[in-house]
C-alpha cells in the first residue's frame, strides 16, 4: 500500500504554489483549494465555474459518501476563485484539460507530483496529499481533532491523526529524544 504524506513544511508549500503558478492559474486554484478546503480530489474535479462564481460557501455533495458539505471560501481562495472564473459559463467545468474536457485524477497527480518535485520535496505525495496537507496544518493550528474528524467525516479521532500523519510524528518524535 502506497501512503502519501502531507505536506508538514510551509516552506515546501509556498514553493510549491510559486512552481504552480507559474504553470499556470488552474493548477494553483486546484492546489490551493485542495490544501484550503480538505476536499478529496474527486469533490475538486466535480466542481462547475457556477459552485464557486460570485459565492462566499462551496455547497456540494461528497462523492465518496453521498453527504452534503458546506464550507466558506477563505481569503486567500476567494481573490483567486474571482480572477479564474471571470467570464466564464457556471454550468462549466471548473477544471478543464488542455482538451476543454473535465481535468481526470491522473491530469492532478502528474501536476503535483512535478511540482513537488521541482520543489525538493522527497516523500511519497498524490492526489490526496492535499486534503492530508488541509488536515495537518489545521490541526496544528488548532489543535481540535473533533472538528478536523468532523470535516472529514471519520469516525474516531484516531483515524484522523493517523490519516494527516499526526500518529508518525509523534513516534518519531519519541524516537528521536529517546536515547539511553
Amino acid at each position: 500500500m502506497n501512503i502519501v504524506e502531507p505536506i508538514r513544511n510551509k516552506k515546501d508549500l509556498k514553493k510549491i504554489e510559486k512552481i504552480l503558478k507559474q504553470q499556470g492559474l488552474r493548477d494553483l486554484v486546484f492546489f490551493v483549494i485542495g490544501t484550503n478546503c480538505g476536499l478529496r480530489i474527486s469533490d475538486i474535479l466535480n466542481l462547475n465555474v457556477g459552485n464557486v462564481k460570485n459565492k462566499s460557501y462551496i455547497n456540494l455533495i461528497e462523492k465518496k459518501t453521498g453527504k452534503p458539505k458546506r464550507f466558506p471560501i477563505n481569503t486567500k481562495l476567494k481573490p483567486l476563485l474571482d480572477k479564474f472564473t471571470q467570464g466564464r459559463e457556471d454550468s462549466e467545468p471548473l477544471f478543464l484539460s488542455r482538451f476543454h474536457n473535465r481535468m481526470e485524477r491522473t491530469q492532478c497527480y502528474r501536476i503535483i507530483n512535478s511540482a513537488c518535485e521541482k520543489a525538493g520535496v522527497d516523500y511519497k505525495v498524490g492526489t490526496h496529499t492535499l486534503r492530508k496537507t488541509f488536515g495537518y496544518h489545521h490541526y496544528q493550528k488548532f489543535k481540535d481533532v473533533a472538528v478536523l474528524q468532523k470535516i472529514f467525516n471519520h469516525y474516531s479521532p484516531q483515524v484522523t491523526l493517523r490519516y494527516i500523519g499526526i500518529d508518525q510524528d509523534m513516534i518519531d518524535n519519541s524516537y528521536n529524544n529517546f536515547i539511553l
